[in-house]
């Protein structure tokens, strides 16, 4: 029998860990609560922040360090220590406690909802939103969501085992009402602590345009375009359109849109200025930030440099 003594015993509180399964074998380390996060995106450099013990360990609960061989036979022979503790670092997943989660979680759906809130706006008044309403509209598109799940989950129920009443066709009839599937357009289910706080707001007010749950649309940018009068009454190609099934349909849809500057008006929902200054015709004006993509690649593309599009504000909002 082991007598636990001091000399051989480690106690370890306060710890996250670090957990990687490598050649059957699960291997952790003794990490301080959040600098993990820290060193991973870069904020923190010195392990020894990071680290509460520089070893590696089987089970760290328990005090019980990897033997060479192990890590030897996982990794490699030729891999030093300080390079297993960095891949482990690197590509193992974060145990937190039930709380650290919680804080979390929390930390980044603040996080989520204050990208949101700069970037929607109501569309009759183009004011921004409180958080406060913004957290309601995702708790809708949430609950909806789950809803969906429940009814689609039923209906597969439903289908896979057939009443076992005489009679009791196994599918549904043509008139009856089918659960609200899941379509193509996007849903927000919450947060979670795997994605960047940025990639989620961009998914959830994806949803929250799409569903509408209150009136909703993305803030226009403000953008500055200027563009050669030499340039500016060309014409602009017309799309070819594609060949029709019955050989000659209406090819009204598909006329020439006019001229460079016609076409770059056609992007600017609201121009707030436009004047000649010498050689170059300027207009100032807002745009659907889905638009901006499309005007950026036609004026560097139909202009052949000689025009630009500068951006004065990314997300332009009134807040009284």
């Amino acid at each position: 029998m082991v007598i636990q003594q001091p000399s051989n015993q480690i106690k370890l509180t306060n710890v996250s860990l670090v957990r990687l399964k490598k050649g059957k074998k699960r291997f952790e380390l003794a990490c301080y609560k959040n600098k993990v996060l820290e060193w991973r995106s870069g904020i923190e450099k010195d392990l020894d922040n990071v680290l509460q013990i520089p070893s590696v360990f089987l089970n760290v609960s328990k005090g019980q360090t990897a033997p060479s061989a192990e890590l030897a036979k996982a990794f490699g022979k030729e891999t030093s220590v300080d390079d297993i503790i960095l891949e482990i670092l690197r590509k193992g997943e974060l145990q937190v406690g039930e709380k650290e989660r919680t804080a979390q979680l929390e930390r980044v759906h603040n996080e989520v909802v204050s990208i949101i809130t700069s970037k929607l706006v109501d569309p009759r008044t183009k004011r921004v939103y409180t958080p406060g309403m913004i957290d309601k509209a995702l708790d809708m598109l949430s609950s909806m969501a789950h809803q969906n799940q429940q009814q689609q989950q039923q209906h597969t129920d439903k289908t896979s085992n057939p009443s076992t009443a005489p009679g009791t066709p196994s599918t549904s009839e043509p008139g009856e009402s089918k659960p609200n599937r899941p379509s193509h357009l996007p849903t927000w289910t919450g947060v979670v602590t795997t994605k960047s706080a940025k990639s989620q707001a961009l998914d959830a007010m994806k949803a929250l345009i799409a569903h509408q749950p209150i009136p909703v649309a993305r803030a226009r940018m403000r953008l500055r375009i200027t563009c050669s009068t030499n340039v500016l009454k060309q014409p602009v190609k017309a799309p070819k359109a594609p060949a029709s099934a019955e050989g000659g349909g209406d090819s009204g849809e598909h006329k020439a849109p006019g001229t460079v500057k016609d076409k770059i008006l056609s992007f600017v929902e609201q121009v707030e200025s436009q004047d000649v200054v010498g050689s170059e015709w300027e207009v100032v004006g807002f745009v659907e930030p889905g638009a901006f993509k499309g005007l950026s690649d036609f004026v560097g593309g139909e202009t052949k440099g000689q025009g630009r599009v500068e951006v004065l504000d990314m997300a332009v909002t009134h807040e009284d």
